[in-house]
């Protein structure tokens, strides 16, 4: 059977790195231009300019009823956004809220959530129009002042931009993050907006410091106080830059002498999730982060935020809300990056390059509108004259008409003086109509004028329309024939509008640093107990009182201490680990609590000794290894920040056998003896006094000769008159014990009890 062959003039070599790259920067560049990032022009996204294009279309003017947004939706999909309906809806969404927006596009009816975070019904319970800021970005459509482009599938046309006449992006700001950049425009005041537009526009030199004479800072929808107001003219410089935006709140008397902290603006950042904050909040009191505060409610209503704070009485409220806004989104950071399109190209902007594009924009914007108003005008002009001159040579053109046999013949002896194959009562009408020159436009208007045209008022009203248009057209070459003119105009209308738009700023402008939290801990006595298993719990010194003798006694260690204090944990690897005693669980009496290895992470290690640090500080240290080193350690010395630390120097193959904390006064009395105890049965005691006290990455001094593969397994220091020792549960002779300087070899030690 005779094998197929393919023909190798359609098989295509790819280099597949060379493809890979090539697909990826064309999505990449799509995602930036065509999705995420705004036009520096109208600021807007393509799906956001899409969305009110469509409602222009469907006539959803701000006097309009509300439409459904499901069909909303199905429009601009279907037409010009086929990238899925929830990311249209969602757009739809943001447009209307006031808490997201300044100056919001879409006056919507029905649920489009709410500050608190919750989402927006589905989109067939929900109703929108556009609102009169969103009229500002659309008027003028039909003068033809911006480019359309073929949608998706060529079946229709998409305007590539709006006619803004408001500095939208500014306004309103943005949001998006595309592919290796990102964008996050912070809004402001539209009043301010206005007034640094009209500023740049009376001179374009002005100065960074001067325009922000006119635009201090943004301005949040939610309010609040941003706390870094000397940060932001390097912000406005670079168009980078981070803005701290801090709650603002007012102290209030609250219930039984306590006070009340109340939340009634919120960061931006938390806008769309202020459940997010008040969850963050009760968090803080459910885990007794913060034992300042009594409760923690959400009376926010229809009137505004309000998150109350019940601080319990007597406390350092400044204090409190130091640590509050390190802790919570009471304080938040907004990163500033003001990143939009220019010409297809993302670009970083400063404020005064953002409003010299609007301006350039909106020359050309109003350069097209003149000049649209301009041959409108003269247009009307032309018909307005041909109407009048009609009228003083009607009885002509009646004349004309009824001898004519068509229109086409009317109307060739109205612009050319054809009077072939048109009957005239006299050779007079005839030679008169050949004199006619009419234009087109105003044969095409005398032929569809209609008789009540020749009534006297009307003829007066042509006349008033003439010079109306005569002034009209010497106004339209005036404004286009002058930059200062045109700016003028400019300036005018954006007047209008921040007259329409004005608002009182929201958001307050101080320098402030946040100092950092000092916590206010209530001192109390704590028990920590530790089973044979290493299971660690605290107790409160109720707990502790009410236990019975049988249940204490399953604990192997039990250590007094301040909740304020740290335990110290000395095991044989030589190391000292430390736990505040606030991380270690706080139990009933009948809770298991959790592993010493968890809370400190030993690693095989074995703790030879467990101490409070304030004991541990007072008092001595005496370390005894198992190659027979000993010293004594100032418990000084052990004062440290870090949660673990190398208690004593060891030999490699050493390791610590005791550890034995000597109080105060066990060392100024100098009563004590120490005891050790080897592998192989032999004892050594000598006087406490004798054992130097050494820093603690000391070695120590050797305490006994210990025969080949012998070792300490045992050591003590203990009242001169003490009888006996235990060790494996067997008790031996303490008076037997030879008493020799140390380096000699012990002796036998005496088993007294078996």
């Amino acid at each position: 059977m005779k094998k197929h062959k393919e023909p190798t003039d359609q098989i295509i070599q790819l280099d597949f790195s060379e493809e890979m790259k090539n697909s990826y920067r064309d999505y990449a560049m799509s995602v930036i231009i065509s999705r995420a990032l705004p036009d520096v022009r109208d600021g807007l996204k393509p799906v956001q300019r899409r969305i009110l294009f469509s409602m222009m279309e469907l006539g959803l003017d701000p006097n309009k009823p509300h439409r459904k947004s499901a069909r909303i939706v199905g429009d601009t999909m279907g037409k010009y956004h086929p990238h899925g309906d929830s990311s249209i809806y969602d757009a739809l969404v943001r447009m209307t809220q006031d808490y997201s927006l300044m100056l919001p596009l879409v006056d919507g009816h029905g649920n489009f959530g709410s500050i608190d975070g919750d989402g927006a019904a589905a989109m067939r319970y929900t109703e929108a129009r556009l609102s009169p800021g969103a009229m500002t970005l659309l008027d003028h459509l039909e003068k033809g002042l911006i480019e359309f482009a073929p949608n998706f599938d060529d079946s229709e046309q998409e305007p590539t931009v709006l006619p803004a006449m408001i500095p939208n992006l500014l306004i309103n700001g943005t949001t998006g993050i595309a592919v290796g950049m990102a964008t996050n425009i912070p809004p402001h005041n539209p009043e301010e907006v206005i007034n640094g537009v009209i500023a740049y526009i009376d001179n374009p030199n002005i100065s960074m410091e001067k325009l922000m004479d006119y635009i201090p800072a943004p301005d949040f929808p939610t309010g609040g106080i941003i706390v870094n107001q000397d940060d932001i003219p390097s912000i406005y410089e670079s168009g980078e830059g981070k803005i701290r935006i801090r709650s603002k709140v007012e102290i209030e008397p609250g219930d039984n002498g306590r006070k009340n902290i109340v939340i009634t603006e919120i960061p931006y950042t938390v806008a769309g999730n202020k459940t997010k904050l008040v969850e963050s909040l009760a968090t803080l009191v459910k885990d007794k982060v913060f034992d300042e505060i009594f409760d923690v409610r959400d009376e926010s209503s229809k009137e505004g935020i309000r998150i109350v704070i019940e601080v319990k009485k007597d406390r350092d409220i400044e204090n409190l809300l130091n640590g509050l806004y390190k802790k919570t989104p009471m304080e938040d950071t907004y990163s500033v990056n003001l990143l939009a399109v220019k010409d297809q190209q993302p670009n970083i902007f400063n404020l005064k390059s953002l409003i010299s594009e609007f301006v350039d924009f909106q020359v050309e914007l109003y350069s097209k509108e003149y000049n649209y108003l301009l041959e409108k005008a003269q247009k009307r002009l032309e018909i307005v004259d041909g109407l009048i001159k009609a009228t003083d040579v009607i009885d002509l053109i009646i004349e004309i008409l009824r001898g004519s046999s068509s229109i086409k013949q009317a109307k060739a002896c109205l612009m050319e003086g054809n009077t072939q194959g048109i009957k005239f009562k006299s050779k007079e009408s005839e030679k008169e109509a050949a004199t006619l020159d009419f234009t087109e436009r105003q044969a095409d208007a005398i032929l569809s004028m209609q008789l009540s045209k020749l009534i006297g008022l009307e003829i007066l009203k042509l006349h008033e329309e003439n010079s109306t248009l005569l002034s009209q057209i010497e106004e339209y070459k005036k404004v286009l024939g002058s930059t200062k003119e045109l700016y003028k105009v400019i300036k005018g209308r954006l007047r209008e509008f921040k007259k329409k738009f004005q608002t009182p700023r929201r958001t307050l402008l101080i320098n402030a640093t946040t100092s950092d939290y000092i916590e206010e801990v209530k001192v109390e006595d704590i028990y920590v107990l530790i089973d044979r298993f290493g299971y660690t719990k605290s107790v409160d010194n109720t707990s502790y009182s009410r236990a019975s003798e049988d249940s204490l006694n399953e604990y192997s260690h039990i250590i007094q201490m301040k909740n304020t204090d740290k335990l110290c944990c000395f095991t044989d690897q030589g190391n000292m680990h430390q736990v505040k005693a606030e991380n270690i669980p706080r139990c009933k009496m009948k809770d298991r609590g959790t592993l010493i290895h968890n809370l400190c992470k030993l690693d095989n290690e074995t703790v030879v000794l467990f101490t409070s640090f304030e004991e541990l500080f007072e008092g001595q240290l005496l370390f005894t290894t198992k190659n027979g080193y000993i010293k004594q350690v100032s418990g000084a010395e052990f004062e440290t920040n870090r949660s673990q630390i190398n208690a004593t120097k060891l030999e490699e193959d050493d390791q610590l056998v005791s550890v034995k904390l000597l109080s105060a006064g066990d060392i100024l009395a100098n009563n004590r003896k120490v005891i050790l105890y080897t592998e192989k049965g032999l004892s050594l005691g000598f006087p406490l006094s004798e054992v130097s006290e050494l820093k603690k990455n000391s070695r120590g001094v050797k305490a006994i000769t210990l025969e080949k593969n012998d070792y300490i397994v045992y050591a003590d220091a203990v009242e001169p008159n003490t009888e006996t020792f235990t060790y494996n549960d067997k008790e031996y002779s303490a008076k037997k014990i030879r008493n020799r300087h140390r380096g000699d070899k012990g002796q036998r030690a005496q088993i007294e009890i078996s």
